[in-house]
């Protein structure tokens, strides 16, 4: 199988282990939070720096209303601290910030927060820097079909029509264009699968699993992870003629 470059213009990242670190560490699960927060700075900027396109981060699922009141208090509050803290580093760097997922389901101060830091950040042309945020990719995919079905009824689209690209159109991260679908997905904390992120994106996704906490995940894993996939041989279910 013969080696080829490959460019990585879209990395998804599962930040998991948050709470593992804090324990291993004998501190509450808000500890981790708080360090995998900080994280998410210093792996973006490696990453502006690396010409990666578009960085997807799963921060809260829609699943994740489910956990104890407490710790989702703590997580609505940590993007007003990341952006108030961060916010001119993020600038400073050209990068790029969007929110992606039922926004309007927020408390009003994080609502608030996330949309002025897209806002002060719209003309950047660096990174883009895209948060899954109360985001489930199930219900981003019903929604899809809910929207193709409304342009169907409304005699807008004929239902024969309707096509993968009609589907990837309708998806949240339609927005960034080519770069839409993830061209490696990384998950930390040893675990693998994929908890319900971007399942119709991540079709021919190259996946890739870290044994370390998101906290402990540096810039030095992101450029080793980088390195591998621009190695892999992607097929996307073609066949390489030369291995015939």
């Amino acid at each position: 199988m013969g080696k080829k470059e490959n460019e990585l213009n879209h990395l998804a990242i599962i930040m998991d282990g948050n709470g593992r670190w804090a324990k291993k560490r004998h501190q509450p699960r808000f500890y981790g939070h708080r360090e995998g927060m900080d994280n998410v700075q210093k792996i973006a900027l490696a990453a502006n720096k690396l010409g990666i396109k578009v960085l997807t981060l799963y921060a809260f699922s829609t699943e994740n209303w489910a956990r104890p009141k407490e710790e989702v208090a703590y997580l609505m509050n940590l993007p007003v601290r990341f952006f108030d803290k961060y916010m001119p580093t993020l600038i400073e760097n050209n990068v790029k910030v969007n929110i992606m997922g039922y926004l309007d389901e927020l408390p009003a101060k994080t609502l608030d927060i996330v949309t002025k830091a897209m806002e002060d950040t719209k003309d950047n042309t660096g990174l883009v820097l895209n948060f899954a945020f109360n985001y489930g990719s199930r219900r981003e995919i019903v929604s899809a079909v809910q929207g193709i079905a409304k342009e169907v009824a409304q005699g807008k689209l004929p239902a024969d029509e309707i096509d993968e690209a009609t589907i990837s159109q309708h998806l949240m991260t339609a927005k960034f264009q080519t770069y839409s679908d993830p061209d490696l997905l990384i998950r930390t904390s040893g675990e693998q699968r994929i908890s319900n992120f971007l399942l119709w994106q991540l079709a021919y996704t190259e996946l890739a699993f870290s044994d370390k906490n998101w906290p402990d995940f540096d810039e030095n894993d992101l450029k080793m992870f980088v390195e591998n996939y621009q190695h892999r041989d992607r097929r996307f279910g073609k066949v390489d003629e030369s291995d015939s």
